[in-house]
């Protein structure tokens, strides 16, 4: 089956980022783990300026496997004290990217 690529409606604004520059870091926690080992999907911080497109030719060529699907969660920071001044952490991107079956990650 073949598909058919549209053209974007619009021209994207921002920089273009390198595959290093959209993901960041693996998130490993319990969360992460538990969907790694029973849904073959792994969560990374990304840029906030990343597309889901991008996302996901990103960790196809860094990892050298094949995405089927990306989630994205825009993270609010969370309110921190800082000795007598409240103070904020900063807001982050999630995404969630399922792999193919064939496919798996190894952080370890």
């Amino acid at each position: 089956m073949v598909t058919l690529r549209r053209p974007p409606q619009y021209q994207r604004s921002g920089p273009v980022l390198e595959p290093y520059q959209v993901v960041l870091r693996p998130l490993i926690t319990e969360k992460a783990t538990h969907l790694s080992e029973r849904h073959n999907a792994y969560t990374f911080e990304v840029n906030p300026l990343a597309t889901k497109t991008e996302i996901k030719a990103a960790v196809e060529v860094l990892f050298n496997v094949k995405v089927a699907d990306v989630r994205t969660q825009n993270r609010r920071g969370k309110l921190r004290r800082y000795r007598l001044k409240a103070g904020r952490m900063r807001n982050w991107k999630k995404a969630i990217v399922a792999l193919h079956e064939d496919y798996r990650i190894d952080f370890y």
